[in-house]
């Protein structure tokens, strides 16, 4: 793997935008917006997976609202890389509430509200590595 630290995040399409058939309008703005796609796949992930997958969050009232939600259908996971990488993913996405998101983000794009807002997206470094990790293999890394 190439990678350097700073250079790699996270990202997921959420159920949401894979049922509205968003996934292909999604990757044309990550891939536009200067990421490398250095794995991906298409998964459905059980309630126990998501459970663990936002372990973080189990103590908070929405818990089990996310992992319904994050396991109601298919959902890509993606492993992107570009300099700055967490950063300007994040700003790709735009803000967690599609309402307030910024003109031209993913969630302004595609979102619908709160809970169901199209993308996710690690928050730092370090849990970029733990979420990479959590869905792919050294192997799958390309």
């Amino acid at each position: 793997m190439t990678e350097q630290t700073g250079n790699l995040t996270f990202g997921i399409i959420k159920p949401d935008a894979v049922r509205g058939g968003k996934t292909g309008a999604v990757l044309q703005r990550i891939t536009d917006g200067g990421f490398k796609i250095r794995a991906m796949k298409l998964i459905h992930m059980t309630k126990k997976e998501a459970e663990g997958f936002y372990e973080v969050h189990r103590e908070r009232p929405f818990f089990g609202e996310l992992t319904t939600f994050m396991s109601s259908g298919p959902c890509a996971v993606l492993a992107l890389e570009r300099e700055g990488a967490v950063k300007a993913w994040r700003d790709l996405m735009g803000a967690t509430d599609p309402a307030k998101a910024d003109a031209g983000t993913l969630r302004k794009e595609f979102g619908g509200s709160l809970g169901e807002n199209a993308v996710h997206g690690s928050d730092s470094e370090e849990n970029a590595a733990i979420e990479v990790s959590y869905f792919f293999s050294r192997l799958e890394m390309v």
